[in-house]
């Protein structure tokens, strides 16, 4: 499994750093894509083989689907127009939800259930990935979004290692059995260590008491993310969010940490730093 983890970051790392790199419209296509493969999976957990489903069968129904169609809608938009484009997307998702629901709700009263999940979900993960393209397209968005997607995936990398081979004090059990509060600690430390190295790398001028409450925050948000993500699994009795990443499981265990992180880090960058 280890292996498989390294591999498959390994490979997709040269065409991470290149749209990152490129940013623009290639960058904000692929966040677009992300969320869509990510709301798919959101929805995949939540809704097969789901009483929720609309009708009540196994697949989704209308509602997810309309997500689906929204939310690249939602990511682009942050790219070309602005905020209130992204808002006016998210606020006309719920609005199409409701009106579906008026229709389907004598045949399926729990509707309303599917149409909060939904826009939970809208929420959840268009809107906050919306924030890593207002960051990219911002003043040196290309360094600010290496500087995240480092110290948020070297806390991933700290609290899997530490948790796997320290582990001895669970720290949610109820959401998550396995993670541990040693691998939380070994996550805070790895965001510590690497946000340190790639500042000193991207941001050497950056003040240092700021940089060192980021580095802390991204890294407590980051896990609260990853957690957040768990009661979902732990709910539908999964253990992953997919497969499409050998030895990470689906694209949405990859980003959980991500998803919270991202917009923190965007109004700490606007309104601290």
């Amino acid at each position: 499994m280890h292996l498989k983890r390294w591999i498959t970051g390994l490979a997709a790392l040269p065409f991470l750093v290149y749209l990152i790199y490129s940013g623009g419209a290639l960058f904000t296509l692929f966040i677009a894509a992300v969320s869509v493969v990510s709301l798919w999976e959101y929805f995949k957990i939540l809704f097969e083989d789901s009483a929720l489903s609309d009708p009540p069968r196994p697949g989704w129904g209308i509602i997810p689907s309309v997500g689906i169609a929204i939310a690249p809608v939602m990511v682009w938009t942050a790219h070309t127009c602005s905020m209130d484009a992204v808002l006016f997307a998210l606020v006309l998702h719920l609005i199409l939800c409701a009106l579906i629901s008026l229709v389907r709700f004598k045949t399926n009263p729990r509707i309303i259930e599917t149409v909060v999940k939904s826009s939970q979900g809208m929420i959840y993960i268009p809107l906050m990935l919306a924030f890593a393209v207002w960051i990219r397209d911002g003043v040196d968005g290309m360094r600010w979004v290496f500087f995240i997607l480092a110290v948020v995936f070297a806390g991933d990398i700290g609290a899997f290692y530490a948790g796997t081979y320290w582990g001895r004090h669970k720290l949610c059990p109820s959401v998550s059995p396995g993670k541990t509060i040693e691998g939380a600690v070994g996550g805070l430390t790895g965001n510590l260590i690497v946000g340190t190295i790639v500042k000193l790398m991207l941001f050497p001028r950056l003040p240092w008491a700021g940089s060192l409450v980021l580095f802390l925050v991204l890294g407590v948000v980051g896990q609260i993310g990853d957690l957040y993500e768990s009661e979902f699994k732990r709910t539908a009795g999964v253990k992953d969010s997919g497969s499409l990443l050998p030895g990470h499981g689906g694209l949405l265990d990859r980003i959980d940490a991500l998803l919270f992180a991202l917009p923190v880090a965007y109004f700490f960058i606007k309104f601290i730093l």
